[in-house]
């Protein structure tokens, strides 16, 4: 374990959880223990690397996960702070190994007597996405899920819980919108939290899209990156910004045009 503490490539990885987890924090779109983020660290670590799997607690998990079987993870804590996360990642995070069945996972990051908390409670989400984007040959690592309040805002909207509507209104308000986030935000009506049934609708919107909105919850979004995945949130939550300026000064929002929007997809699509 402490070669992949050491492991420069993952230790920059705890750099930029560190640095999102701080931009969460500091937003408002991680009151409490709010949110989490998971990352597949397998592709850092040596083929040959060898751990006494005896000396950590394993965990088995209601589903099975084989597209996962035998890899690394770092995933936030159950009960974990943003804010405490941006302070020091792996007291508020833990590495998994998955088992060969993908049905169970150790706890690698704390020894077997020293175990004190446990992965996320939407550890079932993170892990049937990790599962789907290895199936798609997705170049995807990251999964972030907080609740940003200027999208979570939208959905409280009636007009604005279908996906046609919301990313017609989003891609209106920057250009930037549709630059950097051009499969646009997925809509995932309400569902219980932490359950495989939020997962299995998280899953399919995220078959065409990199976010999608949890109906009066928040969002989940895959990524390559760290920064890149927090980046989409950033954008998508600033268009939503520009709309609720727009009404709260008494005005309705032009938004960019049909035809501008072509030119942008044209442009940089």
């Amino acid at each position: 374990m402490k070669k992949i503490k050491k492991n420069k490539k993952v230790k920059k990885i705890l750099f930029d959880v560190s640095e999102v987890a701080d931009y969460l924090w500091q937003r408002g779109w991680a009151e409490r223990n709010a949110g989490n983020i998971s990352v597949n660290i397998n592709h850092l670590i040596k083929k040959d690397f060898k751990l006494k799997l005896n000396d950590y607690n394993s965990f088995e998990l209601s589903n099975s996960y084989p597209s996962l079987a035998d890899m690394f993870f770092f995933i936030t804590g159950t009960g974990k702070r943003m804010r405490d996360i941006a302070k020091d990642p792996l007291k508020n995070a833990l590495i998994i190994k998955m088992n060969e069945a993908g049905n169970a996972y150790w706890i690698i990051s704390q020894k077997k007597n020293c175990q004190n908390f446990m992965p996320t409670s939407e550890l079932p989400t993170h892990l049937s996405i990790h599962e789907k984007i290895k199936q798609s040959g997705s170049k995807s690592k990251v999964v972030i899920h907080t609740h940003t309040n200027e999208l979570v805002a939208l959905t409280q909207i009636k007009e604005y819980c279908n996906q046609e509507s919301l990313n017609k209104m989003l891609f209106g308000m920057h250009p930037e919108t549709i630059i950097f986030v051009p499969r646009g935000i997925g809509f995932v009506e309400y569902t219980m939290p932490g359950t495989e049934n939020i997962a299995e609708k998280t899953i399919k919107v995220l078959e065409n899209h990199d976010v999608a909105l949890w109906e009066k919850h928040g969002v989940f979004a895959i990524g390559e990156s760290v920064l890149n995945t927090f980046d989409m949130i950033d954008i998508l939550a600033k268009s939503a910004r520009i709309f609720f300026m727009c009404k709260s000064a008494g005005y309705e929002p032009e938004g960019l045009s049909d035809k501008e929007l072509s030119e942008l997809i044209k442009a940089y699509g």
